[in-house]
């Protein structure tokens, strides 16, 4: 319970810092590529030689998939029957359709299941979500805008990401047999800065300011990121055989608040960007609650 409370008290300082204490221009920016290319890089460095690779691992993927491209299906089928436009319906597509398997993914999953839950989090974050990020997110938002898909920045995006370059040396180090204990002391410190830091810069971006054109979109959007797709993730996993900790992992990930760097893209593609800061912040505040939940109906309550 009380790794969950300094989550809460992490979002709520960066709320209360971004309206009251008139923090320095390009705070946020800073933050973000400290946890992104630093603290990220070096927990997966720390974690993924130690990782256990099983068959079951392709569920923490395919959980990732299944939730993006069950978006594109809904909402692409959804849109044109509710009057949409198709700015708005990329946008949920990709606010709804990509969780925040990082900066809140990783604090969340270790707070409710610790480092072997971290490093199942750590998986589907970098072989899950942000390879869909980077590919079909990207697909997704030059269709909805009328722009064509270019493979090329894709591809440089995925190999050029430096916790994806981790990753894949972690994998080899973890095959060699891990890293000397000295580096692991150096690692485990600088990832552990990612949890306060990530969850402070949620809280500074936080924004919501629901118009009354926004609600319906947005529930629709709320509706299957933090309930539906969570429930197929869990349904296809169990059909699967995939049980314990990969599944948990697998679903609460896939309950996970809408992505912050996917709200960034609709608002750099202009898909509705209003809609999609105010799907972000709704997302985030009932994913407080959601996902314990979901934890606790699947395994109990060990917080």
């Amino acid at each position: 319970m009380s790794a969950l409370l300094l989550l809460f008290v992490c979002l709520l300082l960066g709320v209360l810092v971004a309206r009251y204490a008139r923090p320095p221009a390009g705070i946020v920016q800073g933050i973000n590529w400290w946890v992104l290319n630093v603290a990220l890089a070096a927990l997966v460095l720390e974690l993924i030689p130690k990782l256990k690779f099983d068959a079951d691992l392709w569920f923490l993927v395919a959980a990732m998939w299944l939730t993006f491209g069950g978006a594109w299906l809904l909402f692409g089928l959804l849109g044109p029957r509710l009057g949409w436009s198709r700015q708005r319906t990329g946008s949920l597509i990709l606010v709804c359709g990509l969780g925040n398997t990082a900066y809140m993914g990783y604090p969340m999953v270790q707070a409710l299941h610790g480092k072997a839950g971290l490093s199942l989090a750590v998986v589907s974050d970098q072989l899950g979500a942000f390879p869909v990020l980077a590919s079909a997110g990207i697909v997704v938002a030059s269709l909805y805008s009328g722009r064509t898909p270019q493979v090329r920045p894709m591809l440089r995006r995925v190999f050029s990401f430096p916790p994806f370059l981790a990753l894949l040396l972690g994998i080899v180090v973890g095959r060699l047999g891990g890293w000397p204990e000295l580096l692991d002391q150096v690692f485990a410190p600088i990832g552990a800065t990612l949890t306060p830091l990530a969850l402070f810069s949620v809280g500074l971006q936080f924004k919501f300011h629901p118009g009354q054109r926004q609600l319906g979109a947005a529930s629709w959007g709320l509706g299957w990121k933090l309930l539906l797709a969570p429930l197929l993730c869990w349904l296809l996993g169990t059909a699967a055989g995939v049980e314990g900790l990969v599944l948990t992992v697998g679903v609460l990930q896939a309950a996970m608040a809408p992505m912050v760097s996917a709200a960034i893209l609709a608002d750099e593609y202009e898909l509705d960007p209003a809609l999609a800061n105010t799907v972000l912040g709704a997302g985030i505040v009932l994913s407080l609650l959601t996902v314990p939940l979901a934890d606790y109906l699947m395994v109990g309550a060990p917080w």
